[in-house]
């Protein structure tokens, strides 16, 4: 393959995804199809790839003083040579800078016959300057906080005068700062199939470096990413891929072995394979859709995982269509009552974007809204079918007021049977450091390299 063929690919995958709704993470496989590549050059085109959009705002900073035309006039495919040779010289240290720009170059006169023009030397004579030009000073936040706060960490500038004015300096700073890393990768191990120590020790035995998670009691975080179906205990189900935070979500629920309980947004199953694993897989979980195609990926995971309690339903719990397919399914007349409800609400992901860095560059604050209607409508159908007594348990993976308070007042205001519980009694005990004053979770502006996430516990009083 030519020598450029990863970066071929990360050039795919970035115009692409300029023009598409979907995630880095499709967008990538699809182009694998068209080019496939060894592993060293798959995981150069995903450094590049995941590399420019994490840290665009700041490339384009860069890049601006050496530009003598906006680089939003360039040709998208122009820009983003441009911003994949500036990722590699000033963020990849084992690449050489004339390599860098070599293969820019080369890759740039690759596109003649897309682009009817020979961009190659534009192309090299911007990357020459940017190496011959002196390192630039960040902006200060004593002049523009949310402007400097939003150069340096690569995050919308709309998004850091918000958390500025929330938060203060020094926590939007935080959050700022891990919106821009590169997340680890944890895994969730199957305690039913085996224990957290003898996985590391199968870990350790293939070469693989890792560490129990330092809150969650079934976590492991790994030293080094990789290809994860080719990890030790992957085809026996020993683990599943998920964030330290969001392993600790379904602890709030304090699910017992018999339960019946409804995962309302189920796709792809990791709360509701969690679910399952802490009622040791006896009981019922109604795993609930609207996408026929995600609910195949609940029952993939179901299956690696031999997990047998999970039941897979198709519905929308925007209207009652859940209910009947939910009926049709366990083939009962009787309307279901839940012993325990998790609604992980549909929301604007602003708690995970260092895992989908793409989608710092799409998000507006005037979705949120159109969120709040959503997450109102769907916790609002759920819990008619929360038994008195039963919990109910709402999460996010945001960070905003609007998706996550907002939502829960909302709802207890025009709802009195339902009262709001603190999580701390269920909680592991270090995880009580996120406890916010009303007795909710957030792991917002941890120090954990935790995604952000939020929960709230309600229950239904008895009628």
């Amino acid at each position: 393959m030519p020598i450029h063929s990863a970066r071929s690919v990360a050039l795919s995958v970035l115009v692409e995804s300029e023009h598409s709704t979907e995630g880095l993470d499709t967008l990538f496989d699809r182009a694998l199809l068209r080019t496939p590549l060894d592993g060293r050059d798959r995981a150069l085109a995903l450094e590049i790839t995941y590399g420019v959009c994490r840290r665009l705002l700041t490339i384009d900073w860069r890049l601006e003083p050496v530009l003598d035309k906006p680089l939003a006039r360039l040709p998208i495919a122009v820009q983003m040579l441009l911003r994949m040779g500036a990722y590699q010289v000033l963020f990849l240290d084992r690449i050489p800078a004339s390599a860098a720009v070599n293969e820019t170059v080369n890759l740039a006169k690759a596109q003649v016959k897309k682009l009817h023009r020979d961009w190659g030397g534009f192309v090299n004579a911007v990357l020459r300057a940017l190496l011959r030009e002196p390192i630039a000073q960040w902006p200060s936040v004593h002049d523009d906080a949310a402007y400097a706060l939003a150069v340096r960490y690569s995050v919308p500038e709309w998004l850091s005068r918000r958390w500025l004015d929330r938060l203060g300096l020094a926590v939007a700073q935080t959050v700022c700062e891990q919106a821009s890393l590169i997340p680890p990768l944890t895994l969730r191990v199957n305690l039913l199939r085996i224990t957290r120590e003898e996985l590391l020790r199968r870990m350790e035995k293939a070469g693989i470096q890792g560490k129990p998670t330092r809150i969650s009691p079934a976590g492991i975080t790994l030293v080094e990413g990789g290809s994860v179906a080719m990890l030790p205990g992957f085809a026996e189900g020993h683990f599943y891929v998920e964030d330290e935070a969001a392993q600790l979500i379904p602890f709030l629920l304090d699910v017992r072995p018999g339960n019946l309980v409804l995962d309302a947004c189920a796709a792809p199953g990791g709360k509701a394979t969690h679910i399952a694993e802490l009622m040791e897989d006896q009981g019922r979980i109604y795993a609930v859709d609207r996408s026929a195609g995600r609910l195949r990926a609940v029952q993939t995971n179901s299956s690696r995982l031999q997990l047998k309690s999970i039941v897979p339903i198709v519905g929308d719990l925007r209207d009652s269509s859940w209910e009947d397919a939910a009926a049709k399914t366990v083939k009962t007349p009787d309307r279901l009552w839940f012993d325990r409800i998790l609604v992980d609400a549909p929301c604007s992901g602003l708690g995970v974007l260092r895992r989908h860095p793409e989608s710092k560059w799409r998000k507006g604050q005037n979705a949120f809204a159109r969120h709040q209607a959503v997450q109102s409508h769907i916790l609002d159908s759920a819990a008619r079918c929360l038994r008195p007594g039963g919990v109910l348990v709402y999460s996010t993976c945001s960070t905003e007021p609007e998706e996550n308070e907002v939502v829960i007042d909302g709802f207890l205001r025009s709802h009195a049977e339902f009262r709001r519980m603190s999580v701390a009694p269920w909680l592991p005990e270090p995880g009580r450091q996120f406890l916010t004053a009303r007795g909710d979770f957030s792991t917002m502006g941890n120090v954990d390299s935790m995604d952000g996430f939020y929960a709230a516990r309600l229950t239904r009083m008895d009628s």
